[in-house]
């Protein structure tokens, strides 16, 4: 799309990816790249490109479109792939990936946004091994990190967590089953108390599952996703507004994923919220989305990934506001014993104003009733609130039906298509099949006529042969005939 001033988004359509018309050069194509943004500027650092690590770090302004690249006055980071990189305070945070670093031990770098300056920060504790395509959720003052690939190939699911006050690591023993050893899955934080992980692989299979990781109690557990079926996927991206989880691409090694999903976390419920073609970059293994804020509008930006080609392009899309919801699947009990609570509370309420005796005291009756009624408008006012989350959700739940209706009717009109060309399919199949058979026939006759000619021509060749002893028997008559004559000249002359 072309920018028309500093404020290309503001005609963008709600949930569709558009390509940016980018000006000037581009960075290197890459996947397995970190990516933040901060202050309306996408930072992308590192990747890997043709089997090379890159350390380069580029910035894309997303109001002027341009790319810029970033000189340190001081430090070098080392060429990274498979890393993760959050914003803290004024820094960026680079921790963990693949490199030719010699650490057996995860390695946090900085990088100063005002002074251009890099270092690696010093952390204690109980320091995880060094590893690739783990996952690092930022949890207020700390950072999670699940699961990924060390340097011998050993697939992870640890957890371990930095506090990024202390720079202190410990490592978390959780319970209940913990998901298999993975990397190149996704996470998300939910409500301020649950971890999710999403898919990702081992050496030999493609996952799909999700696992949720109580960071209260530390215990896993392993809920059924509603709605659209995710597909096992790795290399995919994901980043969450509110309480949506919007998920990227992702492949299996053979293909990309093509689908943008939504999940909404605290129904666990999955819907399809764009497609595009199979080999578009969006359906790229390896590539980076964020969330990013221009004017109070938000927006999703997407870079890199592999799809069969290393890819440079920036994508962005304007998703849709939504109404947030409480959780209610993840809902712990003594949430769920609240709420009962509430309900017996209204219940009593209403017993109370109907059980009302009559009291001559006329001011303990006006006291009385007035607080009853206030209750009862504080309960009427949050049954109001919860008739508004209904109503939103049954009107999510209509537009589901609508979209399932409207992909129901395009299923049966491209039945319908497929079942006439599979007619005039059969149709042609069958002439086909009579023109055969009358080419075999001709075949056949072709056949005798060869045997016949064949026939023929033993026949002719031995004529031939009768031909050529005639020729021969002829040649020695004549011969004897003129031998004969002249002897009986030479006997009358003698």
């Amino acid at each position: 799309m072309g920018s028309d001033g500093q404020n290309w988004y503001l005609d963008l359509t709600y949930d569709q990816w558009v390509p940016l018309s980018v000006s000037g050069p581009r960075p290197a194509a890459r996947y397995k790249h970190a990516a933040a943004t901060v202050d309306g500027k996408l930072y992308i650092i590192g990747g890997s490109r043709n089997g090379r690590y890159l350390s380069d770090i580029q910035v894309f302004d997303l109001k002027s479109l341009t790319w810029s690249t970033i000189k340190l006055n001081s430090g070098v980071l080392p060429a990274t792939s498979g890393h993760n990189m959050i914003m803290w305070e004024n820094k960026l945070l680079f921790l963990a990936g693949h490199s030719k670093d010699v650490s057996d031990t995860v390695t946090v770098w900085f990088i100063d946004l005002q002074s251009y300056e890099c270092g690696v920060i010093e952390t204690f504790g109980k320091l995880p091994v060094a590893r690739g395509g783990q996952s690092v959720t930022l949890f207020g003052s700390k950072l999670i990190m699940f699961g990924g690939e060390d340097r011998h190939r050993r697939l992870l699911n640890d957890v371990s967590v930095l506090d990024l006050e202390t720079m202190s690591w410990s490592t978390v023993e959780t319970t209940q089953t913990s998901p298999a050893p993975r990397f190149d899955h996704i996470a998300a934080l939910h409500g301020g108390r649950y971890l999710l992980i999403l898919g990702g692989c081992s050496h030999s299979i493609f996952f799909n599952d999700l696992h949720v990781l109580d960071l209260e109690t530390m215990e896993w557990s392993q809920p059924q996703l509603q709605g659209y079926l995710v597909s096992p996927r790795a290399g995919h991206a994901g980043v969450t507004l509110g309480d949506n989880w919007y998920i990227v691409g992702g492949g299996d090694n053979r293909s990309g994923v093509p689908e943008t999903l939504l999940l909404n976390m605290s129904k666990l419920a999955v819907s399809v919220l764009a497609t595009v073609k199979g080999r578009d970059p969006l359906a790229s293994e390896g590539l980076s989305v964020s969330s990013a804020s221009l004017d109070g509008e938000k927006f999703l930006v997407a870079f890199g990934g592999y799809n069969g080609k290393y890819n440079n392009e920036v994508y962005v899309m304007r998703p849709k506001p939504r109404d947030v919801l409480h959780p209610k699947i993840l809902q712990s009990p003594a949430a769920e014993a609240a709420a009962a609570s509430v309900r017996a509370a209204y219940a009593l309420t209403k017993r109370e104003k109907l059980d009302l005796p009559e009291r001559e005291d006329s001011n303990f009756k006006e006291v009385h009733v007035d607080s009853a009624q206030q209750n009862l408008s504080a309960e009427i006012s949050a049954l109001g609130e919860q008739k508004k989350v209904l109503e939103s959700s049954i009107a999510d739940v209509r537009a589901e039906n609508a979209n399932l209706r409207t992909n129901l009717d395009d299923f049966n009109a491209t039945h319908a298509d497929l079942s006439k060309e599979l007619q005039s399919v059969q149709g042609q199949l069958i002439s086909e099949r009579s023109r055969c058979a009358k080419l075999e026939a001709q075949i056949g006759e072709l056949q005798k006529m060869l045997e016949s000619m064949k026939s023929i021509e033993e026949e002719v060749q031995a004529l031939r042969r009768e031909k050529s002893e005639l020729e021969r028997d002829m040649e020695r008559a004549s011969s004897v005939q003129k031998q004969g004559s002249g002897g009986a000249w030479k006997w009358i002359t003698g």
